[in-house]
């Protein structure tokens, strides 16, 4: 028999939760950390998104990466490790749904290769979401990767912040997420900060609470 874990990498691992009880949440938040970071990591944002009334939710990759090569190279050469992962991204997803948060009450928010992955699954997947968040990442494939994605994100809020330099993800490739998602019907905010490290700043994070503020309406 085959080992699932080769099959689906990411089975069977954690979710790392913090605010408030989903239970009594007004609106959640789906964190997707980066490569080499933990779901503990992205979590810290919550800290300072300092807003009450949400439930943080960040499932945790297995050997702390969603898949193994570059998010520009052809798909196959991330596979199964991609398919595992937007799969685990999903069933968290559903999870807070089933627990009564309605999908436009529902951020989701991903940093670096975190950031790819939750573009990604919400091309795939499009529907009205709370909000979108891509920091420092694109949609995963190569330049010539085709984008009939099927549905509409029905004018769901996507911000996208990354450096005009950042080593990991040309700028190119996030004026392309945008048109992408714009094209889906995604009301789409992109800024591009002048020589950024590749990290989170005050300017996406002030941002990102502008956009709770406004999904826990």
């Amino acid at each position: 028999m085959s080992d699932p874990q080769l099959i689906s990498p990411h089975q069977s691992q954690p979710i790392r939760i913090a605010g408030e009880s989903m239970q009594y949440a007004k609106a959640a938040m789906l964190m997707i950390h980066g490569r080499g970071a933990r779901a503990e990591d992205i979590l810290s944002l919550a800290n300072q998104f300092d807003f009450p009334g949400f439930a943080y939710l960040a499932p945790q990759a297995a050997d702390n990466t969603w898949y193994p090569n570059r998010f520009l190279n052809p798909i196959s050469d991330n596979e199964p490790w991609l398919t595992s992962a937007l799969a685990f991204v999903g069933e968290v997803f559903a999870q807070i749904i089933q627990a009564g948060i309605p999908p436009e009450r529902i951020i989701l928010l991903g940093f670096s290769q975190g950031a790819c992955l939750t573009l990604e699954f919400a091309a795939r997947n499009a529907r009205r979401y709370g909000s979108i968040v891509g920091l420092s990442g694109a949609l995963i494939g190569p330049d010539n990767a085709p984008r009939d994605y099927p549905g509409s994100l029905e004018a769901t809020p996507v911000f996208l912040g990354c450096s005009d330099v950042d080593f990991h993800v040309p700028k190119e490739r996030v004026d392309q997420t945008a048109d992408v998602l714009r094209k889906l019907g995604g009301d789409v905010t992109e800024r591009l900060y002048p020589n950024m490290d590749h990290t989170v700043n005050q300017d996406e994070i002030d941002f990102v609470r502008s956009i709770m503020r406004t999904v826990s309406l």
